[in-house]
């Protein structure tokens, strides 16, 4: 059997006027993330590290910014991509690991849902998505509440 690891980042500020939606979630808050999709950073996170475990080109190589077909696009559609190059290069999702980095707002209450929804995507089981939330002690963009960033860590099998 082969294993492969991948690691994905993604980062953006939060503004008015977007909802926040993360893992898919729709999460009861104020502020969004400013992206050039739904700027689900969570999914994004999740979508490079499927990528990267298989050494194929980022989202931002897949899904350019300065594409018009994907302004306002829901980010499942590029998650869905990425589990699709990884069972064309012959490997299946077996787990997943995911810090959201943010001190605001708290997400307890969406964790299960994300995990399951995402859990759905991959095509495995929510217990094989790790999920939690950590803050950064008011330092830094995330710490003063300006924006979200997102880790996520895959593994896959051949």
């Amino acid at each position: 059997m082969t294993v492969r690891v991948g690691i994905g980042f993604d980062a953006h500020r939060l503004i008015e006027g977007r909802k926040l939606v993360l893992g898919g979630e729709t999460i009861d808050y104020p502020l969004g993330l400013d992206g050039h999709s739904d700027g689900d950073a969570l999914l994004h996170a999740v979508t490079d590290a499927l990528l990267g475990s298989v050494a194929a080109q980022d989202i931002g190589m897949l899904f350019p910014a300065d594409d018009p077909r994907w302004s306002g696009q829901e980010s499942r559609t590029f998650l869905d991509k990425a589990v699709a190059v990884v069972k064309e290069k012959g490997y299946r999702v077996q787990q997943l690991d995911i810090v959201v980095i943010a001190s605001e707002p708290k997400i307890a209450e969406y964790v299960s849902s994300i995990r399951q929804r995402v859990a759905s995507i991959l095509g495995v089981l929510p217990e094989d998505v790790g999920l939690k939330a950590t803050t950064t002690d008011k330092m830094g963009f995330t710490g003063r509440g300006e924006g979200i960033a997102v880790q996520a860590v895959v593994t896959v099998t051949a």
